[in-house]
């Protein structure tokens, strides 16, 4: 965490951070490039069509035209896979935090943009659901070995910092982070409803940063 708490936009430091965390997509081969595009969209198709559980790797080397040898190579396994498809809404969702209008983008107060941060991230969790649980859910601790979750916890952290001056603001990050977890959102969604957990969600961040 750097030493800078601010109520209204964002540092250039703290703004630098984000862009260095967000990180670039990987530079690769033309018929590499399209070999994955192929195979990302089968599986989006297939996940739509089926659910996530009910296909395998199998189908979807099938439903790309490549071999089970390429499509294991390139992503391991249905989380690898997973977080590839995700990729796509996560830096989107990242665009916007660091360069789009506020409140979610710069420009507002902390406590405005945390809130902001809180529900924009439900819709990308509820619209991915399945996706988002398969890639957090892996393996032990896969949830904190994924970049972007190092991209949320600095941004939240940011943020609270600027809300209130006496929080453990790295601290804080993880739970509200914890709040807005796959598995956590499964079992709220299941138990009360989305639109239960989504308000749940949104008291926990507006209680953290009066």
């Amino acid at each position: 965490m750097d030493g800078s708490k601010t109520n209204g936009p964002q540092s250039a430091s703290s703004s630098e951070t984000l862009e260095i965390l967000r990180g670039r997509p990987v530079a690769e081969r033309a018929d590499a490039a399209r070999n994955r595009e192929k195979i990302l969209g089968a599986a989006a198709r297939l996940f739509a069509e089926k659910g996530v559980e009910a296909v395998s790797m199998d189908a979807i080397a099938a439903e790309a035209g490549v071999g089970k040898g390429t499509l294991f190579r390139r992503f391991g396994d249905k989380s690898g896979l997973a977080a590839a498809l995700l990729d796509r809404r996560e830096r989107e969702l990242q665009e916007h935090i660091l360069s789009g209008p506020p409140p979610l983008g710069p420009g507002a107060p902390a406590a405005e943009r945390l809130a902001a941060f809180v529900a924009a991230y439900l819709d990308y969790l509820f619209a991915h659901l399945d996706l988002v649980r398969m890639s957090e859910t892996a393996s032990p601790g896969a949830r904190y070995r994924i970049g972007a979750y190092r991209f949320w916890h600095r941004h939240v952290a940011i943020l609270l910092a600027g809300a209130r001056q006496d929080a453990d603001a790295d601290a804080l990050a993880h739970l509200v982070l914890a709040a807005v977890g796959g598995e956590l959102a499964g079992v709220l969604k299941e138990e009360y409803g989305e639109a239960r957990a989504r308000r749940a969600a949104l008291e926990l961040a507006r209680r953290l940063s009066p």
